[in-house]
C-alpha cells in the first residue's frame, strides 16, 4: 500500500497489517482476547471530529480501560504500543499533578527576553494515561481538547497534535481513598468503556511458566499504515441506513425508554447517551465488520459494540444506584427491546 488507499482491492494487504498487529501482541499478552479487539476496534475506527472547508477529519476512538491492578491493562496498551512504530508517552496520574504536567507550558528564558514552549507528553501519537482517576479534576480536563479536537492550545498558540493521536486511560474501579470521578464531558471523549477481568485458569497458568519461547519480534507497523487501514476501512465497510436508523433509536431509547415499552427505566436513567456518541457507534460497527471479514455492517456489529460504547455515557439515577442497578443490565434490557432492522 501507497498513498491514498480506498478500494476493496487493499483489502487483503489491510488484513494483513491488522493480522501483524495482532501476532505482535499476542506475544506478550495471554488471556484477553477481547480486550486485544476492542482496542484495535478503537484504533482503526474514524471518529470525526472536525468539519473545516467542506471536508471531515477523522481520528482513533480513544479507550478507557477498567479492571483491578494486574490483569493486563497496561501491558496490553504497550503491547500496542510496541508493535506500532509510533511516538508513544506514558504518564502515571497522581493527586499532585498538574496540567502543564500533561501539555506542557511556557518558560521565560532570561537571555532572549522572551517565552519558549516546552511541549508536555501528550504530543506524542499514543498516550497511555495510567491510573487516570487519581488525577484531580483539573488535570483530567486537560486532556479534553487533545482528545476532541486533536490539538492542544499554549497561551495564545494553538498545536496541532500528530496522526494518529490515541489515549489509552486505565483506572481501578474499586479503589475509593485518593481518586477523583471522571465528569460526564470527560468519560463522553471516550468512545469504550473496556471492563477487563480476570483471564481463565488456562491462561493463568500459561502466565506462569515465564521461560515459555514468544519468538522474534514481528513485523511493526507505521503510523502512516494505521491511517492508511483506517481510511479503507471507512471507505470499503459499506452502511445501510437501515443500521444508522438503528444506532439512533438505540440512542434515543437510552433518554426516553418508555417509547420502547420500558417505561419503568426512565426512574434508572437520569441522562442517555449523547448524539456525538452515535458516530463513534457507527466507526466502531463498521471496523467490527471489517475484522470480522464482511464489508458490510450488520445489527450484530452494532449490538457487540453498544455496550462498551454506551456504558460509561449513561448516567444511573440515585434510585438505579441504590437498587444495584448496573449501567450493564439498563443496555441489556434496552437491546432486547429496540427491534432489529
Amino acid at each position: 500500500m501507497n498513498g491514498a488507499i480506498a478500494t476493496a482491492q487493499d483489502v487483503p494487504a489491510v488484513l494483513e497489517i491488522v493480522a501483524a498487529l495482532e501476532r505482535e501482541i499476542t506475544r506478550t499478552v495471554v488471556g484477553q482476547p477481547v480486550l486485544m479487539r476492542r482496542l484495535l476496534t478503537a484504533l482503526f475506527a474514524a471518529i470525526p471530529y472536525a468539519h473545516t472547508r467542506g471536508t471531515t477529519e477523522y481520528g482513533c476512538g480513544h479507550v478507557l480501560l477498567e479492571g483491578v491492578p494486574g490483569v493486563a491493562k497496561t501491558l496490553t496498551a504497550t503491547s500496542i504500543a510496541q508493535g506500532i512504530s509510533a511516538r508513544f508517552q506514558r504518564i502515571q496520574l497522581t493527586a499532585d499533578m498538574l496540567p502543564a504536567d500533561i501539555v506542557g507550558t511556557r518558560i521565560y528564558e532570561a537571555a532572549t527576553a522572551s517565552f519558549r514552549v516546552e511541549k508536555g507528553p501528550v504530543f506524542t501519537n499514543i498516550l497511555l494515561a495510567d491510573e487516570i482517576n487519581r488525577a484531580t479534576p483539573k488535570t483530567q480536563s486537560a486532556l479534553l481538547e487533545a482528545m476532541q479536537e486533536r490539538q492542544v492550545t499554549l497561551a495564545e498558540t494553538t498545536h496541532k497534535l500528530e496522526d494518529p493521536f490515541w489515549v489509552l486511560a486505565t483506572q481501578n474501579p474499586i479503589e475509593q481513598e485518593g481518586v477523583y470521578t471522571l465528569p460526564e464531558a470527560q468519560l463522553d471523549r471516550f468512545s469504550l468503556m473496556v471492563r477487563v477481568g480476570y483471564p481463565s485458569a488456562a491462561d493463568e497458568l500459561r502466565m506462569l511458566d515465564a521461560d515459555r519461547v514468544r519468538g522474534e519480534s514481528g513485523r511493526h507497523i507505521t503510523p502512516a499504515e494505521v491511517v492508511e487501514v483506517r481510511n479503507v476501512i471507512r471507505s470499503t465497510v459499506h452502511v445501510d441506513d437501515k443500521i444508522s436508523e438503528y444506532i439512533v433509536r438505540l440512542g434515543r431509547a437510552t433518554r426516553t425508554p418508555g417509547d420502547v415499552g420500558r417505561p419503568a427505566l426512565a426512574e434508572m436513567i437520569t441522562a442517555g447517551i449523547s448524539p456525538r456518541s452515535y458516530q463513534h457507534i457507527l466507526a466502531l460497527a463498521r471496523v467490527n465488520a471489517f475484522l470480522e471479514g464482511r464489508l458490510y455492517t450488520m445489527p450484530g456489529d452494532v449490538k457487540i459494540i453498544f455496550p462498551e460504547a454506551a456504558r460509561h455515557r449513561i448516567v444511573r439515577s440515585l434510585r438505579a444506584q441504590a437498587e444495584g442497578v448496573t449501567a450493564d443490565a439498563l443496555i441489556e434490557d434496552l437491546l432486547r427491546a429496540v427491534a432489529i432492522p
